[in-house]
C-alpha cells in the first residue's frame, strides 16, 4: 500500500505550522515516556554504555587532533592576512580587527562542522552496534502505543541472511545518497557569495534526512519496506519529519549529550511513526489483516 499522507492540500497548508512544531517535541515526549516506563530501561542502558565506548574512541581519534589542526589553520591564515594588511596604507589598519573577527568566525564554523561530522559518525556506529536493543525497544514502544505489531515471518537461516542483506543494502543506499548529494554540495563552496550558504543549508538538510532514515527505520524495517519507500514516507510526512530530523541532528551533534541522544531519538522515531505514519499508511491494512486472522482462528 502506498497511501499518501496529508493528501488534502488545503488542510495540509493550514496544519503545516502545527506539524512543524510537533516534530520538534518528539525527543521530549520520548524522554518523558522512558522515565515513566521502567521496563524500557534495559533496552536503553546497554546501548548507552556502547555509545560511551564508541564516543570516547571517536573524540580521542578525531576531535582533539582536528581541534589542533583548526588552531594551526586559523593562526596561519591570521598571519597571512596581517602580513597583507601591513602593506596597506595606515588608514586601513582597522582591517586588523576584521582579521580577528574572521578568525573567530572561521573557528566557530569549522568546530561546528566537526561536531556535526562526529555526531553523524556516532549515530551510524551506535545504531548499527545497538540495533538488537533498539529493535526490541522499538517493538515494545509500538506494542505499548498501538497495541499490536505487524505479523512477522518465521525466523530461520534464510530469513536471518535476508535481514543481514537488507541491513547492508540500507547502509549502502545511505552512502550513495551522501556521495551523490554531498559532493555537489561541497563543490558549491567554490561559488562566490551564496555558494557557502547553500552548501551549509544543503548539508544540514542532508544530515537531517539521513538521521530521519536511521531513527524511523526500526518500525519501517519491521514491515520490510524498500529504501525508496522509506524516503517517500519521510517526504510525505513533511514538515513534521523535517523538524524531527533537525532536532535529532542537533542532539546527536552536542558532545556528551549525544552519547545519550541515540536511544532517545530511536524512541522518538518510533513515537513519531505510531502517531503520524502508522494511522494513515499502515493501520487500515494491518487492522484488517488482524481481524481476518482472528476470524480464521
Amino acid at each position: 500500500m502506498s497511501k499518501q499522507l496529508n493528501s488534502n492540500p488545503a488542510h495540509a497548508a493550514i496544519t503545516a505550522p502545527i506539524r512543524l512544531l510537533a516534530g520538534f517535541t518528539y525527543p521530549l515526549r520520548a524522554f518523558t515516556l522512558i522515565l515513566q516506563t521502567p521496563k524500557l530501561w534495559t533496552y536503553v542502558l546497554v546501548p548507552v554504555v556502547l555509545n560511551f565506548i564508541i564516543g570516547i574512541g571517536l573524540y580521542l581519534s578525531l576531535l582533539f587532533p582536528s581541534l589542533a589542526g583548526i588552531d594551526v589553520l586559523v593562526a596561519d591564515l591570521s598571519v597571512r592576512f596581517n602580513t597583507l594588511i601591513a602593506s596597506f596604507p595606515a588608514w586601513l589598519s582597522f582591517l586588523g580587527v576584521l582579521t580577528v573577527a574572521f578568525g573567530w568566525l572561521l573557528r566557530v564554523l569549522l568546530v561546528s562542522g566537526l561536531l556535526l561530522i562526529i555526531g553523524f559518525l556516532l549515530v551510524q556506529f551506535g545504531v548499527i552496534l545497538g540495533s538488537p536493543w533498539y529493535g526490541k525497544l522499538s517493538e515494545q514502544l509500538e506494542l505499548l502505543r498501538n497495541g499490536q505489531l505487524p505479523a512477522e515471518a518465521p525466523m530461520n537461516w534464510a530469513s536471518s541472511f535476508g535481514d543481514i542483506q537488507r541491513a547492508i543494502a540500507f547502509e549502502l543506499r545511505k552512502l550513495q545518497i551522501l556521495f551523490s548529494v554531498g559532493i555537489p554540495l561541497l563543490l558549491l563552496n567554490f561559488l562566490p557569495g551564496v555558494g557557502s550558504i547553500l552548501s551549509s543549508l544543503g548539508g544540514v538538510a542532508l544530515g537531517a534526512t539521513i538521521v530521519c532514515l536511521d531513527f524511523l527505520d526500526a518500525p519501517l524495517e519491521r514491515r520490510r519496506r524498500p529504501f525508496q519507500e522509506k524516503l517517500e514516507i519521510i517526504w510525505a510526512s513533511l514538515p513534521a519529519s523535517g523538524s524531527f530530523g533537525l532536532v535529532c541532528l542537533g542532539l546527536v551533534s552536542i558532545p556528551l549529550l549525544n552519547l545519550l541522544a541515540i536511544p532517545l531519538c530511536v524512541t522518538a522515531g518510533t513515537l513519531f511513526f505510531c502517531d503520524r505514519i502508522w494511522p494513515a499508511r499502515f493501520a487500515p491494512e494491518e487492522t484488517k489483516s488482524d481481524r481476518e486472522t482472528n476470524i480464521t482462528n
